[in-house]
């Protein structure tokens, strides 16, 4: 169709090489390829008269796909297709044997396809978790993509505009289809269950209505705060604002031990060094109820006066959230009425800033704990994720899987205000702490505090 430019077909699929009949793309065969794809890759690159190109499908050789993207003289061209649609036709492929039609004669007729609720969810899931990955990608390398619809490629216009955005010079006056529609009917003669297809797809939330908002930036792991028992195989990866000085204390008493001692200040290749050195290690973090993680921080980084604390976010939430705090830790008008009020407010400043509506930071300290475990990934899972009302049970249970044969209490949490949450908490502050961090309720399942 366009003289200078080439389709060398599905070059990186893992069944074939450019198409099922082809033996070498290149002169790249199916075995070189499958042990590196790389050299394939750098020959469709090689500049010359004619632009080479292949299709990329999300089940390809992922080895390529990086490469590509990060490729800033590689053209991209997003294919979209109804998804249901794209999923049938794959269905009755699979049935048929027959990938492709270039002659109508050669049509297989084909029974109807049952159509299957969870292979279609999983089927969805797998092409918006590809096309999300290429979104990303390609923002984060400041490229765009050309957007091709698969009703598209019967439109003139848009496949000369499609080769003109690759570079080509040509034009065509006619397209000239060389692949025929297989199953040229309506979904309701290919589906035999159709009434219950319709039923199925009824109930996917096709505009993500339950998605819980996420304004939240991502992070990136403290790995320095993570902490390690120096005798044992206990590895715990704080959260912020949770009980951190306990368990460290805790840790300490199980190697009997001074603070001291406890191995922390990581980086990664020290992380991975300790991992290696301690096989059958386990991990762990533990995550507050969200009421009394705003109430944890309220009260040792906002009522704080201490020099070392949030002053300046203290003296922004005076002035223009209207939080009335303390002069300081002697301010005896400060009473309990006094730090229900300001506690109230301050969790509505959260609401407004985890949604990104301050011009104040989402410090780490009060973000969302899913946030911040989320983070984590990137070097290391937490093997158990444990409640702070739940800790003393898991953490014996914990020590015991990892070779202690016995394990040092828990220490309760010390106070660290004038007004313990038990004293303010009502239904009106339960309210405001769901809205503030919708996303910890929904992702941990919490209910009321208490």
């Amino acid at each position: 169709m366009f003289v200078d430019l080439q389709s060398v077909g599905e070059a990186f699929n893992p069944n074939f090489i450019g198409t099922p009949k082809t033996r070498k793309v290149m002169e790249v065969s199916l075995l070189d390829r499958a042990q590196n794809p790389i050299p394939l890759l750098e020959k469709i690159k090689q500049p010359s008269q004619t632009i080479h190109g292949f299709r990329y499908f999300h089940d390809h050789d992922p080895r390529v796909l990086l490469p590509c993207l990060l490729d800033l003289r590689c053209a991209k061209i997003i294919l979209t297709r109804n998804p249901v649609e794209s999923y049938i036709s794959w269905k009755i492929a699979r049935q048929t044997g027959q990938w492709k039609l270039q002659n109508i004669n050669r049509r297989k007729e084909n029974q109807k396809i049952a159509f299957d609720a969870k292979e279609f969810s999983e089927y969805l899931t797998q092409i918006q978790n590809f096309n999300l990955y290429l979104n990303a990608r390609l923002q984060t390398t400041g490229q765009t993509a050309f957007q091709l619809n698969y009703e598209d490629l019967q439109n003139q216009d848009v496949i000369n505009g499609t080769a003109r955005f690759l570079g080509s010079t040509g034009e065509i006056e006619a397209v000239k289809a060389k692949l025929l529609p297989q199953n040229p009917v309506a979904l309701s003669e290919k589906v035999e269950n159709f009434p219950a297809m319709q039923a199925e797809l009824a109930q996917i939330d096709r505009f993500n209505l339950a998605r819980v908002p996420d304004f939240e930036p991502r992070r990136r792991p403290v790995i320095s705060h993570y902490i390690a028992t120096s005798r044992g195989s206990l590895l715990f990866m704080p959260v912020r604002s949770g009980p951190v000085e306990t368990i460290s204390q805790w840790l300490a008493a199980l190697d009997d031990v001074d603070l001291s001692e406890l191995l922390t200040a990581f980086d990664p290749p020290a992380l991975k060094s300790w991992q290696q050195a301690h096989p059958g290690h386990r991990s762990f973090t533990v995550i507050r109820h969200p009421v009394a993680q705003a109430h944890y921080v309220f009260c040792t980084r906002i009522l704080s006066t201490e020099p070392q604390q949030f002053s300046r976010i203290r003296n922004i939430l005076g002035r223009f959230f209207h939080i009335k705090l303390p002069e300081n830790a002697n301010d005896h008008a400060y009473d309990l009425a006094a730090h229900r009020t300001a506690f109230m407010q301050f969790l509505r400043f959260l609401s407004a800033n985890l949604t990104n509506q301050t011009n104040i930071r989402i410090d780490p300290n009060w973000a969302s704990q899913s946030q911040i475990i989320r983070a984590m990934a990137y070097n290391a899972h937490p093997d158990m994720i444990i409640r702070e009302n739940e800790m003393d049970v898991y953490l014996r249970a914990l020590a015991l899987q990892t070779g202690y044969s016995s394990s040092a209490k828990v220490a309760a949490e010390p106070s660290h205000t004038p007004f313990t949450l038990d004293e303010v908490y009502d239904d009106q502050i339960e309210a405001l702490a769901q809205t503030a961090y919708a996303t910890d309720y929904t992702t941990f399942g919490f209910g009321k505090f208490k």
